[in-house]
């Protein structure tokens, strides 16, 4: 059953069901598809095991989905600062994991383990604009200066998403692989399918402090060059068109890490695409060189 399924069955049934009626996802089904989407790929973190506790967080540009009738919606809160001045996302609106909020029950109830949030006029404090007072996460500030960066330089990227996947995780515990491009290289000659949908590789950003400032500006320098970056014994961060497109790249470097470490277990060193197999699918596909 699919997780959009099981969030429609859970609001027939849920006693949060009055109050969903009047939820901000009423006013807009393009932000409620998008929201939806969101929803669905929190499921799929869960399912896949990325997603312990309340572990990961996703961000998300909806500003082109919020109309005049939401942009008069009052505030739920008062303004609270980000951490930090970023002016390219003035007026900007932003659907959020609410902090210390799981992610299988942001799969099935999206409004009440996550919020849409307005970004103030000082472009450094932000209030919430529905459904309940809902605080985003933590890491909001890193994960709104990566969306600073993206409209600053017009990328038609929308979304953020942090998450743990085992695999990845574990070989960032390798320091042969935490030199620039080797883990790249080894995941992109697994399997055809990760260059061709991975084209820029995987960044590698080393071990520092869950939420401090020189995480973020470590995954800000990354991004500069590649779409996932691999957070050193913690994680991974990827942005994309959506959410969607985030997770859609995190699970292919995350398959070619498994198919890795399968052919370990069964006693062998994989062999891996040539570099003139690789060229190849490089040309064919018309990937980045």
């Amino acid at each position: 059953m699919s997780i959009i399924r099981i969030f429609s069955l859970s609001l027939q049934h849920s006693n949060r069901k009055k109050c969903m009626m009047n939820s901000i996802l009423e006013k807009s089904e393009a932000l409620r598809a998008e929201i939806l989407k969101t929803a669905e790929v929190a499921g799929y973190l869960w399912q896949n095991g990325w997603a312990e506790r309340n572990g990961g967080n996703i961000t998300v540009n909806v500003t082109e989905l919020v109309g005049d009738d939401i942009r008069r919606l009052p505030a739920m809160s008062g303004p609270k600062p980000i951490g930090v001045v970023l002016p390219q996302l003035h007026g900007c609106y932003f659907y959020c994991k609410g902090t210390g909020k799981r992610m299988r029950d942001l799969a099935r109830w999206p409004m009440q383990n996550g919020a849409v949030i307005r970004i103030l006029d000082d472009c450094a404090t932000y209030e919430i604009v529905a459904d309940e007072v809902v605080w985003p996460t933590s890491e909001l500030p890193s994960h709104l200066s990566v969306h600073a960066r993206l409209m600053e330089t017009g990328s038609p990227y929308k979304a953020t998403v942090h998450t743990h996947p085992i695999e990845l995780v574990a070989m960032s515990h390798s320091p042969k692989f935490l030199q620039k491009d080797v883990l790249t290289r080894l995941l992109w000659s697994m399997i055809p399918e990760t260059k061709a949908f991975c084209p820029l590789g995987l960044g590698i950003a080393p071990y520092a402090l869950p939420g401090s400032t020189a995480l973020a500006e470590s995954t800000l320098r990354e991004l500069e060059d590649y779409d996932v970056v691999l957070w050193e014994k913690h994680g991974v961060f990827a942005k994309g068109l959506d959410a969607m497109d985030a997770f859609d790249q995190i699970d292919v470097l995350s398959k070619s890490a498994k198919i890795y470490i399968a052919a370990r277990q069964m006693g062998f060193e994989p062999e891996g695409m040539s570099e003139a197999q690789l060229a190849e699918m490089t040309e064919a596909f018309h990937l980045p060189k």
